[in-house]
């Protein structure tokens, strides 16, 4: 098996350069490979709300086994034996959701390291690591290629926000807009101004602390207006959506056409 992918994004992100990525919910690995031959930067396979299980991860990850496609795994939470998981499975990095303290950061974190920097527990023969074969490349590299994510989206997060982008372990600060907006009491009012002092604060931080900005786009038109805020690590879209999204769209185009023919 080829060394994990994650060679490239990290660094990338490290750098500031824009990444463009989606989410995968359906859990399915035909799904996962469809959307592996589009040119996506990453993919995140949806632990916390879509409709796979942690059973599902490996065949996705051999279905984006032999695209340019880096895979992230957002986690029910920061719970170190799920994180372990995963990433003995091969995931290239881990979202975290729901961070709100320094403390709960610190631990989802230190839950991607093996000691004496973090909490991981060490099996050699998995398939990150070829089943042993390149158990000690792994290890060395582990710190500089595995992506950490931790999304802020709750008000108590905002609150401590100075204090968790201090987590030199972080790579990214997702904003989970809408979970942020029903937690400041403005759910989907995005344009409101409490809730872009808090998105502000957030970028702010991130930006005082070298990590880059995260944030789901629900309108790729949306793109400048989030890069002019200092987002570079973009999410758009999953393949539920997707699917739906074509589904509707020809058969509406479909019965256009057969009501009009039938003038």
């Amino acid at each position: 098996m080829e060394q994990p992918k994650n060679m490239g994004l990290k660094q990338r992100i490290k750098n500031g350069e824009v990444v463009f990525g989606t989410f995968l919910s359906l859990g399915y690995p035909v799904t996962a490979e469809i959307v592996g031959t589009a040119p996506w930067d990453w993919v995140m396979l949806d632990l916390e709300h879509g409709m796979g299980s942690e059973k599902d991860v490996l065949g996705q990850l051999q279905a984006l086994a032999n695209t340019n496609i880096e895979v992230i795994v957002r986690v029910e939470g920061s719970n170190r034996q799920r994180i372990h998981k995963v990433l003995d499975m091969g995931a290239n990095g881990i979202m975290c959701p729901h961070i709100d303290t320094r403390e709960e950061a610190d631990l989802a974190t230190r839950a991607l390291r093996y000691a004496p920097d973090g909490l991981r527990g060490v099996a050699k023969l998995v398939r990150a690591t070829n089943y042993g074969s390149d158990f000690e490349v792994y290890h060395a590299n582990q710190a500089k290629n595995l992506i950490s994510i931790v999304q802020v989206e709750t008000a108590k997060a905002v609150k401590n926000i100075d204090a968790i982008a201090k987590n030199s372990d972080i790579d990214v600060l997702f904003i989970g807009p809408t979970d942020l907006s029903m937690s400041l009491g403005i759910f989907g009012q995005l344009d409101h101004p409490i809730y872009l002092e808090a998105e502000r604060k957030i970028i702010a931080a991130a930006r005082e602390n070298q990590k880059a900005v995260g944030f789901l786009m629900m309108d790729t038109e949306d793109y400048q207006k989030y890069y002019d805020r200092g987002v570079r690590f973009f999410a758009s879209g999953t393949d539920a959506f997707f699917l739906k999204k074509s589904n509707w769209e020809t058969a509406n185009r479909l019965l256009e056409l057969k009501n009009t023919s039938n003038r």
